[in-house]
């Protein structure tokens, strides 16, 4: 067969152009440290990239979520806390009032510390989370969830709460209603169990009551430590409720972290450069490519007009 030496010329330069497109690529993987710079140069790899990818940026926006919930919890159980706080006063001062020496002026005046004692109760639960909600608005509510009027505290949201959206169901808010207004006991337990606030006023009602008998006062100061009672177990409840909440938000973000570090794992497989084969495959390509620019210059000079 005969070759002629164009061709022999044109055949080695592509063979050259090959030799140094493959250094040229090696010494770019070195400068950037990544195996895939883009998909051309390995589309199953630029694939698994891209859902590693995804899959960090969806842990990214579920920890935000995360952190919204476990910020509305802490508060949420900082703020029962010191409803409880409040309460233990309250029971401190209904003891008090059965003192057999006060007169009506000093359970008066003890009534009057209690009806302070309320309208702090009325501010904590109606408590913002900081970015414009509130801690106990149940479903949401524009505006305080909790209302004080002629009838006593109303609750103006929507039973329930409000939970941020994902796999993991974790809590924004908690369900006011069910805190406050449920949180007393009835001497009948088939009739409908009083709110805080309505244990509340009528322990002011009565302690500011005048001329009344020792047994009135002493059956004041019995009902209302029931419930009392009743209403801080309530709360304390409710405060279990949120330290169960933050226990399941510490687990979905354990799960949340793995599931990331996993991503990453994937994606440094897939694109990350192996430093020690790279500078190995650089050295030997280098070594190739001189030898076939000496191979090259050699074949250049076998021609008849230069050994003529």
């Amino acid at each position: 067969m005969r070759i002629s030496t164009a061709n022999a010329y044109a055949t080695t330069i592509d063979t050259l152009q090959q030799r140094q497109q493959q250094l040229s690529r090696t010494q770019e993987q070195l400068t950037s440290g990544k195996r895939v710079a883009r998909a051309s140069d390995d589309p199953v790899a630029a694939a698994r990239i891209e859902r590693a990818l995804a899959t960090a940026a969806r842990s990214d926006a579920d920890q935000r979520a995360l952190e919204a919930s476990r910020s509305a919890m802490q508060q949420s159980e900082a703020a029962l806390g010191d409803a409880g706080e409040l309460l233990q006063r309250v029971r401190e001062l209904v003891v008090a009032a059965g003192n057999g020496s006060y007169i009506d002026s000093d359970r008066a005046k003890i009534g009057q510390e209690i009806a302070g004692l309320r309208a702090q109760l009325l501010a904590v639960a109606n408590r913002g989370d900081g970015a414009g909600g509130f801690l106990f608005g149940g479903q949401g509510s524009a505006e305080p969830p909790f209302s004080d009027g002629i009838g006593g505290v109303q609750f103006n949201g929507t039973a329930g709460r409000t939970e941020v959206q994902g796999g993991d169901r974790l809590p924004l808010t908690m369900d006011g209603a069910a805190a406050w207004l449920g949180a007393g006991s009835a001497a009948d337990p088939s009739a409908p169990a009083p709110s805080v606030f309505d244990v509340l006023d009528r322990i002011v009602a009565e302690l500011r009551s005048a001329n009344r008998s020792n047994a009135q006062v002493a059956q004041t100061v019995q009902t209302g430590l029931r419930d009392i009672d009743a209403s801080l177990s309530n709360l304390q409840q409710q405060r279990t409720t949120a330290g169960e909440s933050l226990k399941h938000i510490d687990n979905a973000e354990s799960r949340l972290a793995d599931t990331k570090l996993h991503a990453q794992t994937q994606r440094s497989l897939a694109e990350d450069l192996d430093l020690v084969q790279a500078l190995s495959d650089f050295q030997n390509r280098q070594t190739g490519y001189e030898a076939a620019l000496k191979a090259y210059s050699m074949v250049q000079r076998l021609s008849l007009l230069q050994y003529l």
